[in-house]
C-alpha cells in the first residue's frame, strides 16, 4: 500500500520527522518498504499568470509574454510552448532559481529579447517523466504563491509493506489509528454530515448469500457526468498509485484508500429492477471492468438485478453497468463481505484488485454507513446531484462476532518477561480501541471490530509488546544453577558404535521384521511373533535376535565377491511372553567371516577363528570397565557349534549372551561360504561402567613367578586364574594364562596350564620369603578345588 506523508498527517501529526515516523511504524510491524519525496529538490519557483503574449520579432516559434508573478512590475519571459495564453496559470522559475535537471535561471537574452525568468513543464520540475507544453494550474491557483507550497510538493510517498493478517492498515485511517496510539493523540476526523436526502427513489436490496451479511445502497441522481475532480483528491490519488478515471470513480477510490471500505458505483440506468446478492448460476457470463469475459463458476459471489449479473462481488463490476461519461444517476453500493467467503477468488479467476486484496483479509463490518455518507459527500461537492436514502439490508446472524478474551497480568508477565504497571496497560488498550472489563485476574478484553487479528490471549499481548516497544522491553541475562546434578558413570551407545567401528566392523541396519524359516533356523527354542499383515512372506515375523538380518546381510555381501566379512548392529530384539506381553531389548550383536586381516604384501594369511571374535567381545567389555565382572563359560546354543560356544555370564550369574561359530548345518541352510562367527549381548549392561579409582605407582620393584599346572582339560581357564587371584591377595598385582600344552608328557585328558604373576608392594621392597608363600598358597588352591598338580 502507498500513501502520501501528508494525508496522513491530516489525520494524526506527531512530532516526528519523516524519518522517525517510518521507524516507528516500522518497529510496530507495519514495514515502510520506501519513502520517496513527490518532487526533487528547487527553489525560488512561484504561481504565475501570462498577462499578454506577442509574438517574437525574429523567431516564429518563440512568444514573448508579460507574466505576474504578483510583484509591482510584470516580467518579460521568451517562451515557446505551444499552449501558452494569455490568462493561464503557469508555474515560473524566477532568476536565481535552481531546477532539479541541474539549471539555475539567470537573466538572458534570447534572439535579442530579454527574458527575465522561465515558464516551467512539469518534466522541469521533476514532476513527470514526459510532458508537451507548459505545466497548467487551476483558474483559482494565487499568484505569486511558492510552487512548493500549492502543490505540496514538500511531501513523501510511504509505501508500506502490510502483512496480511492487518487488513485494518490498508488505509489513511488504519496507519493513523496506529501512529496515535503510539504516541497518545487524538484523530482529527474529516467533518462528515449526513447527506439530505431529497431523492425519493429507493433501491430494493435482496440478501442470498451468508458471504455478505451486510449491503448498503443509495441512489444519487442528477450529477454532472463530466464534473472535473479537484486538483487535491487527483493529487492524493497520484500520490497512492491511482490514476483519475473521473469523479465518480475518483471518489470511490478515494474513500477506498482514506476509510478501507471498497466501493462501487452503477450506472442506474443499466439495472433493473433491485438488487440481489447470491452465489452464480451454472452458465452465467459476466464482462468485467478490464474487457475480461469470464464464465462465472458456482461458488462465486455476485452481486446481480432481476434479469443479470452486475458485479463479480468484492473483487471487480461489471463492464455492461460502469459508469461512463453519459452517466446522471448512479446506485452507490457499500458492502461487507465475509472474508473466508472471498479467499482465493479473485486468483482463481487471474484477477487481483485492491477491493479482494482488502475483503479477503478483513474490513471493518461497522464501517459501510460511514463510508457511505462520506462518498456521497464528496460526490454532491464534485459533481452534484441528489441523494436518496440509503437503503440497508443485514444478515445479523451471519456477521462477525468478537468475543471476549480474558487477558491475565500473569500471563503477560510469563510472556514478555518483564512487569507492566496495570495502569499502562489499560491505557494501551484502550488507544488501540479496545474493550475492558477490569478483574482480579486482569481483564476482559474485546476487539474492534476492524480487527481480525485479535482472538486469544496472546494476539493482546503481542500487541502491549508492540506498544510498548520492541527497542524498550528490557535485557535479562538468563538465571540458572551451576550446581552438577549427580550421574552415574556409564557410557553411550555412540561410543560403543565407535569402538565396534575401530575394530574394523561396519555398521549395519537391518528389518525388525525377518523371514521366520531363517528365524526358526536361528532360534527354534524361542517364540515368534508374526506379523498380521506383513510387507512380504519373507517380512513376516518379528526378530528375536539380530542374527537373522546380519547373516543374511552376510550372505548378501558373499554372493557379490565380498569373502571378508565384519558387520554390527545394534537394535532391538522382541520375545512373545507367556502372558501375550512383548518385551523388547535392546541388543548388540556382530558376526565375522573370512580373513583375519585384509589381504595385502605384508599380511600373513589367516583365517578367523573362535578367539579372534572372543576377544572382540572382550575389547568391548574392557570398554565399559566389566572384563572382569563378566566370564565366558562354555555353553550350547541351537544356532552354534559344540565346543565354540560360550555364554557371556555378568557376575550375578545371568547369561547376556552368547558367542562362537555358526553350526555348519545352519550355515549350510543359509548358504553361507567358510566358517562363521558371530555374537549377542544384552545392551544394557554394557551402558552402566565402574568408577574409575586412582591407584598410586608403586616405587619399588615387581618381581615375576610363573606356575605351571596340570589338570583335566574339562576345567576352564577362567576358573584357574579366579582362584589364583584370591590365593594370591593384595600382593598378587596381576595373573595371566600365558601358555597351554597338550601333548607328550601329559596324560590323555589332562593338559598343562602356565600361569604368569606379579607381585609387589607399595610401601616396601617384597621379601623372597613373602613371594614364596604367595606361590605356595596359589599352588594349594588350584590342587585343593580343582585337583590341580603343580607341574
Amino acid at each position: 500500500m502507498q500513501i502520501s506523508e501528508n494525508w496522513l498527517r491530516e489525520w494524526v501529526n506527531p512530532a516526528l520527522s519523516s524519518q522517525q515516523l517510518s521507524h516507528q511504524l516500522t518497529m510496530a510491524g507495519l514495514e515502510v518498504d520506501a519513502l520517496q519525496p513527490v518532487a526533487p529538490p528547487f527553489d525560488n519557483v512561484v504561481v504565475g499568470e501570462v498577462v499578454s503574449v506577442e509574438a517574437h520579432p525574429q523567431a516564429d516559434r518563440l512568444r514573448v509574454t508579460s507574466v505576474n508573478v504578483g510583484q509591482e512590475h510584470h516580467l518579460p519571459i521568451v517562451c515557446g510552448a505551444p499552449n501558452v495564453r494569455v490568462g493561464l496559470k503557469v508555474v515560473v522559475a524566477m532568476l536565481g532559481a535552481k531546477l532539479p535537471n541541474g539549471l539555475e535561471i539567470k537573466r538572458a537574452k534570447l534572439r535579442g529579447v530579454d527574458s527575465f525568468g522561465m515558464l516551467c513543464a512539469a518534466q522541469e520540475l521533476g514532476l513527470s517523466p514526459e510532458t508537451e507544453g507548459l505545466l497548467e494550474l487551476p483558474e483559482d491557483a494565487p499568484v505569486g504563491k511558492n510552487i512548493r507550497e500549492y502543490l505540496q510538493l514538500d511531501d513523501n510517498t510511504m509505501e508500506f509493506g502490510i502483512t496480511p493478517n492487518r487488513g485494518d492498515c490498508l488505509s489513511v485511517l488504519g496507519m493513523a489509528r496506529e501512529v496515535a496510539a503510539f504516541n497518545g493523540l487524538s484523530l482529527t476526523w474529516p467533518q462528515l454530515n449526513p447527506a439530505i436526502e431529497n431523492c425519493p427513489e429507493r433501491v430494493e436490496v435482496s440478501l442470498k448469500s451468508e458471504a455478505c451479511p451486510r449491503y448498503l445502497g443509495r441512489i444519487i441522481k442528477g450529477i454532472s457526468p463530466n464534473a472535473p475532480s479537484p486538483d487535491w483528491l487527483v493529487r492524493k490519488l497520484a500520490r497512492s498509485g491511482i490514476a483519475s478515471l473521473g469523479a465518480v470513480v475518483d471518489v470511490t477510490n478515494y474513500v477506498l484508500l482514506e476509510l478501507g471500505q471498497p466501493m462501487h458505483a452503477f450506472d442506474l440506468s443499466k439495472i433493473e429492477g433491485g438488487i440481489i446478492v447470491r452465489q452464480a448460476k451454472k452458465g452465467e457470463k459476466l464482462t468485467l471492468l478490464n474487457q475480461q469475459s469470464i464464465e462465472l463458476r458456482e461458488d462465486s459471489l455476485l452481486i446481480a438485478d432481476h434479469k443479470k449479473p452486475l458485479a463479480l462481488a468484492g473483487i471487480m463490476g461489471g463492464n455492461d453497468s460502469a459508469v461512463s461519461d453519459e452517466t446522471v444517476d448512479i446506485l452507490l453500493e457499500s458492502a461487507f463481505f465475509q472474508p473466508l467467503a472471498l479467499a482465493g477468488k479473485a486468483r482463481s479467476y487471474g484477477l487481483h484488485t485492491d477491493s479482494s486484496h482488502r475483503f479477503e483479509r478483513g474490513v471493518d463490518f461497522n464501517l459501510q454507513r460511514q463510508a457511505i455518507e462520506r462518498a456521497t459527500q464528496l460526490i454532491l461537492k464534485i459533481a452534484g446531484g441528489s441523494a436518496g436514502q440509503i437503503v440497508e439490508e443485514t444478515l445479523k446472524e451471519a456477521l462477525p462476532t468478537r468475543l471476549p478474551i480474558t487477558l491475565r497480568i500473569s500471563k503477560i508477565k510469563q510472556v514478555l518477561g518483564f512487569d507492566l504497571d496495570k495502569s499502562q496497560v489499560e491505557t494501551m488498550l484502550l488507544a488501540l480501541g479496545m474493550q475492558l472489563h477490569s478483574n482480579e485476574q486482569g481483564w476482559t478484553v474485546t476487539a474492534p471490530s476492524y480487527r481480525f487479528d485479535i482472538s486469544i490471549e496472546v494476539d493482546l499481548i503481542e500487541e502491549l509488546a508492540r506498544l510498548y516497544g520492541y527497542d524498550n522491553i528490557p535485557t535479562q541475562k538468563p538465571q540458572f544453577s551451576l550446581e552438577l546434578a549427580n550421574k552415574a558413570e556409564a557410557i553411550s551407545t555412540q561410543q560403543i558404535k565407535e569402538a565396534m567401528l575401530g575394530l574394523g566392523y561396519q555398521e549395519a541396519i537391518t528389518f525388525s521384521f525377518v523371514d521366520p524359516k531363517i528365524q526358526q533356523v536361528l532360534a527354534p527354542q524361542v517364540a515368534t511373533l508374526n506379523l498380521a499383515n506383513p510387507l512380504s512372506s519373507e517380512l513376516s515375523a518379528m526378530r528375536t535376535t539380530l542374527w537373522a538380518g546380519l547373516l543374511s546381510a552376510v550372505a548378501y555381501n558373499q554372493n557379490r565377491q565380498q569373502n571378508r566379512v565384519r558387520l554390527f548392529e545394534v537394535g532391538s530384539r522382541f520375545i512373545p511372553q507367556k502372558d501375550g506381553s512383548l518385551t523388547q531389548e535392546m541388543m548388540l550383536a556382530g558376526v565375522i567371516t573370512g580373513e583375519v586381516l585384509p589381504e595385502a604384501w605384508a599380511n600373513k594369511s589367516a583365517a578367523i577363528d573362535f578367539f579372534d571374535i572372543k576377544g572382540n567381545v572382550e575389547s568391548i567389555l574392557a570398554l565399559t570397565g566389566t572384563s572382569d565382572t563378566v566370564s565366558f563359560k562354555s555353553a550350547q546354543h541351537a544356532a552354534l557349534h559344540t565346543g565354540q560356544t560360550a555364554a557371556i555370564i555378568d557376575e550375578q550369574q545371568n547369561v547376556i549372551g552368547y558367542v562362537g561359530k555358526l553350526h555348519p548345518q545352519v550355515q549350510q541352510s543359509l548358504e553361507l561360504q567358510g566358517a562363521v562367527f558371530v555374537f549377542e549381548l544384552l545392551l544394557a549392561p554394557l551402558l552402566s561402567t565402574k568408577v574409575p579409582k586412582f591407584s598410586e605407582l608403586s616405587r619399588f620393584p615387581m618381581v615375576r613367578r610363573d606356575i605351571a599346572v596340570v589338570l583335566d582339560a574339562t576345567i576352564q581357564a577362567s576358573d584357574v586364574l579366579q582362584t589364583a587371584r584370591q590365593a594370591g591377595a593384595e600382593l598378587l598385582q596381576n595373573v595371566w594364562l600365558f601358555d597351554v600344552y597338550q601333548g607328550t608328557g601329559i596324560a590323555e585328558g589332562k593338559r598343562s596350564l602356565a600361569i604368569g604373576t606379579h607381585w609387589q608392594r607399595h610401601d616396601r621392597t617384597l621379601q623372597d620369603e613373602e613371594i614364596k608363600a604367595g606361590v605356595q598358597a596359589i599352588v594349594d588352591a588350584l590342587q585343593k578345588q580343582h585337583n590341580a598338580v603343580l607341574r
